[in-house]
């Protein structure tokens, strides 16, 4: 804080139940985060009205669902997800999956996250975080 570095404004490592992210920056209409999803594990079916979030993925492969469309996003490759799109990330392999999420728009808030679908096993409460 007072060297003016913004550490301190995000915790720098976040854990949930399918891994873990780190905002690695922020701005009035961006988000950058590094997102790790276990394998196995996935982020239920949700929609944005007011971002778009863009994923490239580091390392692993990610099966993305994105309106009707299933596919698969490998290593140095990249996927855009446009604002009112559901949409569902999922990490089927071995191995843990590494993606930069850039979220962009009018509006970033936690409120704008549209869950449609609830994970089993866990209570509504935890699926109004980001999941």
């Amino acid at each position: 804080k007072r060297n003016d570095r913004n550490e301190y404004k995000h915790h720098q490592e976040v854990f949930r139940p399918w891994g873990k992210y780190n905002v690695i920056d922020s701005g009035k209409n961006y988000l950058v985060r590094c997102i790790t999803v276990k394998p196995g594990e996935k982020f239920v079916a949700q929609m944005h009205h007011h971002r778009a979030e863009h994923w490239i993925v580091l390392s692993g492969t990610a099966r993305v669902t994105k309106g009707e469309q299933i596919y698969m996003v490998s290593e140095n490759e990249s996927t855009f997800i446009p604002p009112n799109t559901i949409h569902a990330l999922e990490n089927p392999g071995m191995t843990p999956l590494k993606l930069i999420e850039i979220q962009s728009g009018t509006y970033l808030g936690e409120d704008d996250i549209i869950r449609l679908e609830q994970r089993s096993g866990f209570s509504k409460e935890w699926t109004n975080e980001r999941s």
